[in-house]
């Protein structure tokens, strides 16, 4: 199948929104205007019931919503594309709305950002102390956009919001110099657009025995169900598969972190083709993926797809609270209807299934699990725990914030039994203000 991409200039392109209004359609260009767009032929044909939208969650992954912007932002787009306005004074209120939704979330760009002799590193991030990320230059687009993706501003037409490395060069410098860190993440974007070459010059030198304490290689993708036939069909396919098969045999952990939001994902033959693929040449596939409304809150869809996991031999891994930024008013769900939808998918699966955790904030100080919800010395009140922490000394103690029925994310909670902070704030501050010194 050959791989067809379209983007907002394609709209018109696409015969199935045929069956939305004008309105819906023109809403959708308004919306594309700021955030990213971008979807393949077999998103369209396998994945999305066409006879339910726009409510099928699958449209409701891929496509624009109007709800994504703010009613003001979005009438401000929409007057400018109806009078055919400038492409200068488009870009320019698209830019001002995207400052306003948070485009680097949790510090990413300031305390993630590691140094090497006094030099920052673009493209690498150093959030947690065994694990290194690596955005690779090439790799930041995806086979299709997730509409609620917290890596929306690598997709736009901004360099200065992007993430990106030119050359591998600093990444094995800086891996030589800390041997504390045992799993590299190469993300983006998606690095399973690159090539199996480009893929393999970041890779095999790692096979190299200064890197012996690197002992995973992950990969973030979508393209497990956005494009299946990466493993299958593409020209490279089977370089790709004996890339991996080297890597699994010369000892090192590959793991595919797929990025799995909904059980339909699960259900046409060629993700089933292509999981049998990467399962056989020594790929450990894990899933994770945010609650988000109008796509997956619901306790049954995430049962239904734990358990077909489970079947076909994917690890549940995390389940994430949709991260503060971008068009986070459309798909926020509050962290106490997060964590009912959890704890009832996590008591219909079994013990393999209840390998994942969440649901987790990945927050600026770390990722923080809300454990439960219960009434302590007569005050009610969120558990919660540190999964991973800037400090690792964090991880594991449990923390209480006063119970809050509205709240969505870390910033909105406060602590509990009359505290003036959580007990890590003051650290996170100093090590903030530090970064600040630093730049």
């Amino acid at each position: 199948m050959r791989f067809h991409a379209f983007t907002p200039k394609h709209f018109d392109a696409i015969p199935q929104l045929q069956r939305l209004s004008p309105e819906s359609r023109f809403a959708m260009q308004v919306v594309a205007a700021v955030l990213p767009f971008k979807i393949n032929n077999y998103i369209i044909e396998e994945l999305i019931d066409w006879d339910n939208i726009p409510d099928d969650p699958m449209f409701q992954l891929v496509f624009p919503q109007p709800e994504m912007l703010s009613p003001g932002d979005f009438a401000t787009m929409a007057d400018l594309l109806r009078s055919n306005a400038d492409p200068a004074a488009i870009k320019q209120a698209a830019h001002a709305i995207r400052l306003e939704l948070n485009p680097h979330p949790a510090a990413q760009q300031t305390l993630n950002v590691p140094r090497l002799d006094g030099e920052p590193l673009p493209g690498l991030q150093h959030k947690y102390h065994e694990t290194v990320l690596f955005f690779p230059r090439r790799g930041q687009t995806c086979h299709a956009y997730c509409t609620f993706c917290f890596r929306w501003p690598q997709f736009v037409h901004e360099q200065e919001l992007r993430i990106g490395a030119k050359e591998t060069s600093g990444l094995q410098r800086y891996l030589k110099a800390h041997p504390e860190v045992t799993d590299l993440l190469v993300t983006g974007g998606d690095p399973l657009i690159l090539s199996a070459n480009a893929l393999s010059e970041i890779l095999e030198p790692l096979l190299a025995p200064e890197f012996d304490h690197v002992q995973t290689l992950r990969l973030g993708s979508k393209a497990l169900t956005f494009w299946p036939f990466r493993f299958t069909e593409d020209k490279d396919a089977d370089d790709l598969l004996r890339l991996f098969e080297r890597l699994s045999r010369a000892g090192k952990h590959v793991a595919l972190m797929a990025h799995l939001c909904h059980g339909r994902e699960l259900a046409p033959p060629a993700f089933g083709q292509a999981l049998k693929r990467l399962r056989e040449c020594g790929v450990t596939v894990r899933s994770q993926s945010p609650i988000v409304a109008h796509i997956n809150d619901d306790a049954s869809v995430w049962a239904t797809m734990w358990r077909e996991q489970v079947k076909l031999g994917i690890i549940p891994y995390y389940c994430f609270v949709a991260r503060d930024t971008g068009a986070k008013r459309y798909f926020e769900v509050p962290l106490a209807r997060c964590w009912e939808i959890f704890r009832e998918a996590w008591a219909q699966v079994s013990g393999l299934g209840r390998t994942v955790r969440g649901p987790s904030m990945s927050a600026g100080p770390g990722k923080v699990e809300v454990q439960g919800i219960t009434e302590i010395a007569g005050e009610r009140v969120f558990v919660l725990r540190f999964i991973q922490g800037r400090n690792p000394d964090w991880v594991q103690r449990p923390f209480f914030a006063r119970y809050d029925s509205k709240a969505t994310w870390l910033d909105d909670l406060r602590p509990a039994f009359d505290a003036a902070r959580f007990f890590y704030e003051e650290e996170y501050a100093a090590m903030q203000q530090k970064a600040l010194e630093e730049d």
